[in-house]
């Protein structure tokens, strides 16, 4: 059975009316349509939202959808009845506008998304006969109120009026910089035993869930990274390590949440080296017992006497001595390194252990990468110890000069401030450090928080650290890194992936400033993917077995999130060109042209004009793109006419707010 928007009618602005048989001017079903449309065909999203504004909508449950459409297009990420459900679902928004089946019911009940304009101007126009009678009725109060003079109600009449013949209501843009609406991590794509204690320790420890998951995410990571990787198709393979960051103010509890997520691994670490000791003093003792023998068959050569075979002692020595460094002393086991480690010392480490994790609930591992203790910052062990790509240092050890792909697992939890000092560092963007990274930025809930809560329960936290204490385990023990491929429908979901990542990154799409950190979104969905693939089989012997495409929908889910945090912190550390372009041209916007008037619409070469750093319309469209994404600009593209030559070019009308006399009354 179809669920209907529950929309509370009788709650909406139109309260004047009689009854439901004298509603106000609507049409339901272009409204339906116009959504419907907006679910099928990306294009059809420009086009409606170029024409409607959220209070457009009679129902209020259509507003929902469409805000939740246009959030999710502007963040770059796919558009359809199954992602639409999903995202708001996540916001609690779900059933108030009539279920996922309601969605369905929306794509059903559109001809063709090639119309969705004509819809679109049937529900505007809906609207401006709404806003008409709305006006005479309050025109008409005015009147029998008596309050004000007839010059006055003229005057007000004439004003309100005028509105209606074509001034157009904007709401107020998102100022650059800020990103109001964060989503909130999807802790359901977790693998139940992970998403039941990240959800568990928010809750004890009033912390957002972004935090606990990201660390859960860190601690799978470095489990499993650089010891199972996931082939996607042949010469296609993606280790498991991830670099995450979760960023938080001070006083946000960070180190409870730390340390509630990452205890199994220093539990297993522990349990490791004291497992290793009688095995490493052994093989010690018997190295320099053979060392010990070849160099007392060397004293024995260096005696004088000719009744000494030199030659034979020296044979003998030499022999001995090859023999006792092929005996093999195991390293002490390390699963982590200190989250204050330096390059160097991080290179000697993977030369011996090979995968590594750096995790700490501060963020003194982004000074040591910054720089902190060299004039030079050494990002070459952070670049290749991501991707796994041979690792070649004379600073590493003399026995062991390379590494064949070193795995680094890096989670930490800095503060927000730090990120931008990461984005200072000479390199970082250009050589794709910040790419590297996973993002999240979650509110503080300080101000907020309960006093008094409910620990985690016990068989959760016991589970979680069961799970993952078998895993570190099990994949610890791996003589050879273990690949684990896709089945055909997960091949199918990647390919779908790729396609819409790849229209993302076009000139006019919402990740067209940040091409280096998108092109590694696939990889990092991959990576994720595995994760949350192990975490299902940690309690069986099956985690060789092919990924599944219902793993990949829900790895995409979490890197969805990831991908509107990062267009947060990415704005926020105003390391991308796009940003500062947006921050030049909207200072331009708000100056007045030579002639004293104001620009109220711009096109694409208008805007090179802004600055003389910008020589082509290709340097602009970032800019734009960002521009248009906070509001300060609506692009009206100019119909298709069928005729051969280079597309019109699309005009962008400017927000009323950049124009000083809107505000001043001058």
């Amino acid at each position: 059975m179809t669920n209907e928007p529950q929309d509370q009618v009788s709650s909406s602005p139109h309260e004047g009316y009689a009854s439901d048989d004298a509603a106000p001017p609507n049409d339901q079903a272009a409204e339906q349509a116009a959504l419907g449309a907006m679910l099928l065909s990306s294009d059809a999203i420009t086009e409606v939202t170029a024409t409607l504004s959220l209070s457009d909508y009679y129902r209020p449950a259509h507003a929902t959808i469409h805000s939740t459409i246009i959030a999710m297009h502007s963040a770059g990420l796919p558009v359809d009845p199954i992602t639409v459900a999903a995202c708001l679902r996540q916001a609690g928004d779900l059933n108030r506008v009539g279920g996922a089946s309601y969605l369905h019911t929306l794509v059903q009940s559109t001809p063709t998304a090639a119309n969705g304009s004509y819809y679109a101007e049937i529900v505007a126009d809906m609207a401006k006969q709404r806003q008409l009678i709305e006006t005479g009725v309050r025109l008409i109060t005015h009147g029998r109120e008596g309050a004000s003079g007839v010059e006055q109600i003229a005057a007000r009449a004439t004003a309100e009026l005028a509105t209606l013949g074509g001034a157009e209501r904007w709401p107020d843009p998102i100022p650059l910089g800020t990103h109001v609406g964060l989503p909130v991590f999807p802790v359901s794509a977790l693998t139940p035993w992970v998403a039941k204690h990240v959800d568990a320790v928010a809750e004890f420890t009033q912390t957002p869930p972004d935090l606990a998951a990201t660390m859960g995410l860190a601690a799978l990571a470095t489990a499993a990274g650089g010891r199972v990787q996931v082939e996607v198709r042949p010469g296609w393979r993606e280790q498991s390590n991830l670099y995450l960051v979760c960023a938080m103010p001070p006083a946000s509890r960070k180190s409870d949440v730390f340390a509630a997520m990452t205890e199994p691994i220093y539990n297993v670490e522990r349990q490791l080296q004291e497992e290793s000791r009688a095995r490493i003093s052994e093989a010690e003792t018997e190295k320099e017992a053979a060392l010990a023998e070849a160099e007392a068959l060397m004293v024995k050569a260096r005696k004088p006497g000719s009744t000494v075979d030199r030659a034979a002692l020296v044979a003998e020595a030499s022999a001995a001595k090859l023999l006792a460094e092929e005996i093999h002393v195991p390293p002490r086991p390390r699963l982590t390194v200190s989250g204050d480690i330096t390059p160097e010392p991080l290179a000697q480490q993977l030369a011996v252990h090979r995968c590594l994790a750096a995790l700490s609930p501060e963020g003194d591992l982004f000074d040591i990468i910054a720089g902190r203790y060299s004039a030079k910052p050494n990002l070459g062990v952070f670049l290749q110890a991501h991707k796994g790509e041979r690792l070649q240092t004379d600073r590493i050890t003399r026995e062991q000069p390379s590494v064949d792909k070193p795995a680094l697992t890096i989670g930490i939890t800095p503060q927000p401030a730090v990120l931008q000092d990461l984005a200072s560092t000479p390199g970082a963007r250009d050589r794709g450090l910040l790419a590297r990274f996973l993002y999240a930025l979650p509110p503080s809930n300080l101000g907020y928080r309960k006093t008094r809560t409910a620990p985690v329960p016990r068989p959760v936290a016991q589970t979680y650290h069961a799970r993952l204490t078998q895993l570190l385990h099990t994949l610890y023990a791996l003589p050879e890194p273990v690949t684990v491929p896709l089945t055909p429908a997960a091949d199918r979901a990647v390919e779908g992936l790729q396609d819409t990542i790849e229209v993302s990154l076009r000139p006019d799409q919402p990740l067209a400033h940040l091409p280096d950190w998108a092109g590694k979104l696939v990889g990092h969905t991959l990576r994720v993917a595995l994760l949350i693939h192990l975490a299902d089989r940690a309690a069986t012997d099956r985690w060789g077995h092919p990924v599944e495409d219902t793993t990949i929908h829900r790895a995409a889910e979490i890197t969805a999130y990831f991908t509107q945090h990062a267009l947060a912190v990415f704005d926020l550390i105003a390391s991308d060109p796009a940003t500062d372009a947006a921050h030049t041209i909207l200072e331009w916007l708000r100056r007045r042209k030579t002639d004293g008037s104001w620009r109220t619409a711009i096109k694409r070469r208008d805007a090179v004009a802004a600055s003389r750093r910008f020589r082509t319309v290709a340097q602009v469209e970032p800019a734009l793109a960002l521009l248009e994404a906070h509001g300060y600009l609506r692009a009206d593209v100019p119909p298709r006419t069928g005729r051969a030559g280079q597309p019109a070019s699309a005009t962008y009308r400017v927000h009323p707010s950049l124009r000083e006399d809107d505000t001043d009354g001058s």
